[in-house]
């Protein structure tokens, strides 16, 4: 079933939800799924599976001269989404980006999903290549998010690129979008970018999903925002446990968001990254908690390659 239909069918419920890294080319698909697996006791009605840019690399030859290769280090998202599928029987989410591709090789992408039975995915712009800082569309590739979602919402009317074809087969996919409780860091201001999430959803997408934040008071300001601005569709926010020190500093760098003052002197004050897990899950508990009585439709938790913190919160949870 598609997001919105798990959401509809929950009648109130707050369902749980999680994303998941794919493996570094070369690992096993095996210790993605025992990651899986200790939290499919809570019936999660949906798994994300992320996709990563590529990157650039430099090899120095014999010679002296240096080559620049690229290289996708977590490749095989669409096959880790129907192998999740197969082995767990959930539904799950691709992200599909724009970056990397071009308007052909998404169609083509969107094809092989569909006939794989996949019917919601995450359309993001997607990050820059780390050597470049700034974000380049492909050439004949989308540089906005809501461009990506406006061409998987014309596949959802039978309007492929190739205009000639006749008989054409409608696709019929949930689209998700995210949503940046803090502004993306992009955005020039906070209105900004709730216009520009208005027209993401104004182009076709039917939900959204948050950027992870550690202050409830954050979201409950964006969600009033986004109605105010006449986004009616599902807001659902997305949440990490802490779990280690390193992450004060890693997080706010990568996802250019605040942590509250009480978490960080709370974490400071932590002997090693045992006593930080035990924060983390408190803190995401009382977060999740917050959130379930304010009624929002899922919680859906950022694992970033590791389970036991989220099995542990969703065990008081669900």
């Amino acid at each position: 079933m598609k997001v919105t239909d798990h959401l509809a069918q929950a009648n109130g419920k707050t369902l749980f939800s999680f994303e998941v890294l794919p493996p570094k080319k070369g690992e096993n698909i095996h210790t993605l799924f025992s990651n899986i697996e200790p939290l499919m006791e809570f019936k999660p009605p949906f798994i994300d599976v992320t996709y990563h840019r590529e990157e650039y690399v430099y090899r120095q030859h014999p010679n002296g001269l240096l080559e620049k290769k690229t290289v996708r280090r977590r490749p095989g998202t669409v096959g880790i989404c129907a192998a999740i599928k197969n082995r767990f029987d959930v539904d799950t989410v691709p992200h599909l980006i724009c970056g990397g591709f071009t308007k052909e090789e998404t169609e083509n992408a969107l094809i092989d999903l569909h006939f794989l039975g996949i019917d919601s995915i995450l359309a993001l712009r997607g990050d820059p290549i780390k050597s470049e800082g700034v974000f380049k569309p492909e050439p004949d590739g989308h540089a906005y998010a809501c461009d990506l979602i406006g061409q998987v919402a014309n596949l959802n009317k039978g309007e492929y690129l190739d205009q000639e074809q006749d008989d054409v087969w409608a696709t019929d996919f949930c689209i998700g979008t995210a949503g940046y409780p803090e502004k993306h860091f992009e955005a020039p201001n906070y209105n900004a970018d709730i216009r520009y999430l208005r027209h993401k959803v104004d182009r076709g997408a039917d939900y959204i999903v948050t950027q992870m934040f550690f202050d409830n008071e954050e979201f409950f300001r964006f969600e009033k925002l986004c109605r105010a601005a006449g986004i009616d569709v599902p807001i659902i926010p997305g949440l990490k446990p802490l779990t280690t020190k390193s992450q004060l500093s890693m997080l706010p760098r990568a996802f250019y968001l605040n942590l509250p003052e009480p978490l960080v002197e709370a974490v400071s004050q932590c002997r090693d990254n045992d006593a930080v897990r035990t924060v983390g899950i408190e803190w995401c508990l009382n977060q999740s908690r917050e959130l379930m009585a304010h009624g929002v439709p899922c919680l859906h938790y950022y694992s970033m390659g590791k389970s036991e913190s989220i099995r542990r919160v969703a065990k008081e949870l669900f």
